[in-house]
């Protein structure tokens, strides 16, 4: 199983159950014979900390999009202050991020997921991604990095507050709770576990958008929480599809997602229910006036593309190929909206 389907990029899914023991330091020696990277190096921190991620980083241009129509003169500041908030909360971002994955490896470790997923019979490439298997880091170093990560990331975000043009106590608040939060996906309250993992990861892709907007500006405009919503759906509508393979490992070791609790039917029902609230997302405020108009009309790729992807993964079984359909229709989805803000900049000169 796959421990952080959602962020895991590079993982692919597996039926195989897994043992709900620990396993041993050396239950694997295979494995690090099997990795090209040095123990202990800067290469294998780096495995660690999953850099290559870029789907929950994508909030820093959305907000900085979202800026160029709603900024004011008040909030605007030098645009050396507004790089610099930006630039110290993607630094606490990919901090956070850093230390989540971290934490959620020492969790796959100990539990035996990860030696179950990524054994001595996976290919180099993807043991390498898994560095406690692999045998190029230890618990205690992962452990380590973990607490700095986090650590780092509270440095951040404070900065990102004490340099926010504004800083209303919702923005810092949400800031705070990013901070207090953000790395429990698998360790100590472990979100993920206990039924919250779907909400968590929205919530999590919510709150590195508006917190930051609001540092920026010290508003929210419906527009604005309408993206956040829809951004944080994105790694949603693709860890999800991860979890139908992973139903097997994440019942042996306790992990409540959807795809675990419920049967097969029920989970697509889910995804659907999901699928349908974006959509409802994208077409509603267009109605109402919280969107312009033609915001539905410049998602409808996002919305006919979701469709496919259901049917893809739901009826056809191709769980990968939705998975992987999902993250760039992620990707795409923060293309447009991003696209969206500054065509409604240009509209409103």
């Amino acid at each position: 199983m796959e421990r952080a389907p959602v962020l895991d990029t590079a993982a692919q899914p597996t039926d195989r159950a897994v043992p709900q023991q620990a396993v041993p330091e050396r239950a694997v020696p295979a494995a690090a014979e099997a990795s090209p990277i040095t123990p202990g190096s800067w290469r294998a921190y780096a495995k660690l900390a999953k850099l290559d991620i870029l789907d929950y980083y994508l909030s820093i241009p959305l907000a900085a999009a979202m800026f160029v129509p709603y900024g004011t003169a008040a909030s605007a500041g030098s645009a050396g202050r507004l790089a610099l908030v930006l630039l110290l909360f993607f630094l606490g971002e990919l901090t956070m991020v850093a230390g989540m994955v971290a934490f959620d490896d020492v969790t796959g470790y100990r539990d035996g997921s990860d030696a179950a997923n990524y054994g001595p019979d996976a290919a180099a490439r993807r043991l390498a991604r898994k560095p406690l298997v692999a045998g190029t880091l230890t618990e205690r170093q992962a452990l380590r990095f973990g607490t700095a990560a986090v650590a780092l990331c509270a440095l951040f975000w404070g900065g990102a507050v004490l340099a926010a043009p504004a800083a209303p106590k919702w923005a810092v608040l949400g800031t705070a709770a990013c901070v207090a939060f953000g790395f429990q996906y698998s360790w100590w309250l472990k979100f993920s576990y206990r039924g919250f993992q779907e909400l968590f990861l929205a919530a999590l892709g919510w709150g590195y958008v508006l917190p930051l907007f609001g540092l920026l500006t010290g508003r929210a405009p419906g527009f604005v929480v309408v993206q956040a919503l829809l951004f944080g759906l994105g790694p949603v509508l693709f860890g999800v599809y991860s979890n139908i393979n992973d139903r097997a490992g994440d019942r042996a070791v306790g992990r409540l997602t959807v795809a675990a609790v419920a049967s097969a039917r029920g989970n697509s029902a889910f995804i659907a229910a999901v699928s349908l609230l974006e959509a409802l997302l994208i077409v509603v405020p267009s109605c109402t006036g919280t969107a312009p108009w033609w915001f539905a009309v410049l998602m409808a790729p996002v919305v006919a593309l979701r469709a496919r992807q259901w049917v893809q993964g739901n009826l056809r079984g191709d769980v990968l190929a939705a998975r992987t359909g999902g993250i760039r229709l992620h990707r795409l989805a923060t293309a447009l909206m991003a696209a969206a803000d500054l065509l409604l900049a240009v509209t409103r000169r």
